[in-house]
């Protein structure tokens, strides 16, 4: 399982390099990325996330994995890949949390801005992950994480439907 991760990570660093410099634009640009609990104050979740993720780091970092969107009833499988910066060590990740702001399933896919932090020792572990894309979707994720990372840092994450 964490071999076939980090073969995932590979085929998409290419992707998610080209990616890291489009979300620096997206950073500097008037919206920006607005992260954390008050850029949801208020309001109710749209979907569900679950996702699995192989997160390797030493320095820089990066990661592969899968999900499932759960959107007006319907799931959505869904790829995930990410590179950044931050955090040292080899864990998997799986995640669930909410969704906001997406009124459509074609604003789900795209280019995430993320925010991190956490860590792992073993199977005891704990973190939070933050990410909006450029259409203003918003996913808030409790991580729980198996292996030994210490993960604090942001990163360009990539996610597309599944076919």
């Amino acid at each position: 399982m964490i071999r076939q991760g980090v073969r995932s990570i590979a085929r998409h660093s290419a992707l998610v390099g080209a990616v890291a410099l489009l979300l620096g634009g997206c950073v500097g640009s008037p919206s920006g990325v607005a992260l954390g609990p008050s850029a949801v104050a208020g309001k109710t979740p749209d979907g569900t996330v679950d996702m699995e993720e192989v997160q390797a780091a030493y320095i820089g970092s990066g990661s592969a994995g899968t999900g499932v969107l759960t959107f007006r009833g319907t799931q959505y499988k869904f790829q995930v890949g990410a590179l950044g910066v931050g955090g040292i060590g080899l864990s998997t990740v799986n995640a669930a949390g909410e969704v906001y702001n997406l009124r459509d399933i074609s604003q789900f896919p795209g280019t995430y801005g993320q925010a991190r932090y956490g860590f792992a020792i073993g199977t005891s572990s704990g973190g939070d992950l933050w990410m909006q894309n450029e259409q203003g979707v918003i996913l808030h994720l409790n991580a729980k994480r198996t292996g030994l990372m210490l993960s604090l840092g942001g990163d360009a994450v990539v996610i597309s439907m599944s076919p």
